[in-house]
């Protein structure tokens, strides 16, 4: 705990405001502005805590800022009369200390994200791992054809990166919280980057089996979405985290479905204008080009991870308050004619949905080249700067999120999300081999 720096003595609540938190080994402190410190009603100080000006400025309190320092065994002893007082025992000692960790939380990062820089790079680890999907869209069917394979050989690599990605992220996940944050993505960058260097050799090394391994291997590097998603919960304030994890869900698209601008443009300054550099085993054309692109972006953000990222803990959780054990209590109530209990219907039907969104953007990447070239006459380049385009309009929405919630519940956009989905499932029905407008 901080040690008080100056005495409280001859203090008046005009001349020093304060607030007061009940915070649990609190080292670093929290500073107040004079418009939030009006704000206050009826401060009372506890134990052990010292507020301690930033600024010699006027008495007018316009311009001051206050530092607000805590001592983690006063509080704690403070939680222990309480509960004396109150003829509550332990319990509202535990009450007390339980709520500690959710009220610090939420005064750090009342107005905005509590650790900008480490959020920025989490969203980039996000961005380049859907990149890696999303940067070779627009060469994976030519690349499959030049190592002889067919549409199966296509579903198969598509697959596999999926299925690298849902091995490692429950093992993401767990280490994270052992391991902390910064290890955890370090280590998935590193295998993120040995997968766009395996995939650089597909073209000389020509097997379709190989293909799918460096897929994989891609998909293992990018399994860091759970991990991700807790940092930025951890690192954003709760009346804002919705917004925050639309930005965090608008940088994942993007990764997907705008990067294939660049797989796009790769293959048409290589493929198009039939240019190659060779020099051993290593080839710069329209199929390896994205590759060494992405290889670049990914030593970028390891450098980014070991240099600016300020690693954290995971926490294993607090001792649960009386009113977090009420919520617990209805979750794990039986509902649809009790086989299931309300937490878990709620996680099967985030598993459905998931499913259902996910799975028609799987459809249409399996087969997205190979139907633009079959039904629209479309090159590669032309499919891929197409989907990039409609993806920035899918990006827009996402970041539209926030003010659609003022207006509309998390159902209703689920719902209204599903039925566009729908209309455009169908609008492909029926469509005839080459007899087709491009708009």
């Amino acid at each position: 705990s901080a040690e008080p720096q100056h005495s409280c003595e001859g203090m008046t609540e005009s001349d020093q405001p304060y607030q007061s938190i009940a915070a649990d080994g609190l080292a670093s402190p929290i500073a107040l502005s004079a418009p939030q410190q009006r704000q206050q009603q009826a401060p009372v100080l506890m134990s052990g805590e010292v507020s301690q000006p930033l600024t010699q400025g006027g008495t007018d309190g316009n311009s001051e800022h206050h530092v607000v320092h805590f001592d983690s065994l006063a509080i704690d002893n403070e939680a222990k009369h309480l509960a004396v007082a109150k003829d509550g025992g332990e319990d509202v000692h535990d009450d007390v200390r339980s709520y500690a960790p959710s009220i610090l939380s939420s005064v750090l990062t009342a107005d905005e994200i509590s650790d900008k820089t480490g959020f920025f790079i989490v969203c980039l680890v996000i961005l380049i791992g859907d990149m890696s999907r999303g940067v070779f869209f627009p060469t994976m069917w030519p690349l499959v054809q030049h190592v002889g394979g067919d549409t199966v050989t296509l579903g198969y690599s598509v697959a596999a990166f999926s299925f690298g990605r849902i091995m490692s992220s429950p093992l993401f996940g767990s280490w994270s919280v052992t391991h902390g944050y910064t290890k955890t993505l370090i280590l998935s960058v590193s295998i993120l980057a040995m997968g766009t260097l395996l995939y650089s050799q597909v073209y000389n090394v020509a097997k379709p089996e190989f293909l799918i391994f460096g897929q994989t291997i891609l998909g293992v590097g990018s399994g860091t979405l759970g991990v991700t998603r807790a940092f930025v919960a951890d690192v954003t304030p709760n009346r804002n985290r919705t917004t925050y994890m639309a930005w965090l869900t608008a940088v994942q698209y993007a990764g997907f479905t705008v990067t294939p601008f660049f797989g796009a443009f790769f293959y048409k300054i290589f493929m198009d204008g039939d240019r190659e550099l060779r020099s051993g085993i290593f080839v710069l054309n329209g199929f390896t080009a994205p590759a060494y692109f992405m290889a670049l972006i990914c030593f970028i953000t390891l450098i980014l991870l070991v240099t600016k990222f300020q690693g954290r803990n995971r926490s294993k959780g607090a001792k649960k308050s009386k009113r977090e054990l009420a919520k617990d209590e209805v979750a794990n109530s039986r509902t649809l004619f009790g086989l299931l209990t309300v937490y878990d219907a709620c996680i099967l039907g985030c598993m459905l949905l998931n499913v259902a969104t996910k799975g028609s953007i799987a459809s249409f990447e399996t087969l997205g080249i190979a139907f633009a070239e079959g039904h629209f006459n479309l090159s590669a380049s032309q499919a891929g700067t197409i989907v990039a385009t409609c993806g920035s309009i899918g990006v827009v929405s996402l970041l539209c999120m926030g003010q659609l919630a003022k207006y509309l519940s998390d159902v209703q956009m689920i719902v209204g999300g599903m039925l566009i989905m729908i209309i455009g499932v169908l609008s492909i029905v029926g469509m005839e081999a080459d007899e087709n407008s491009v708009w």
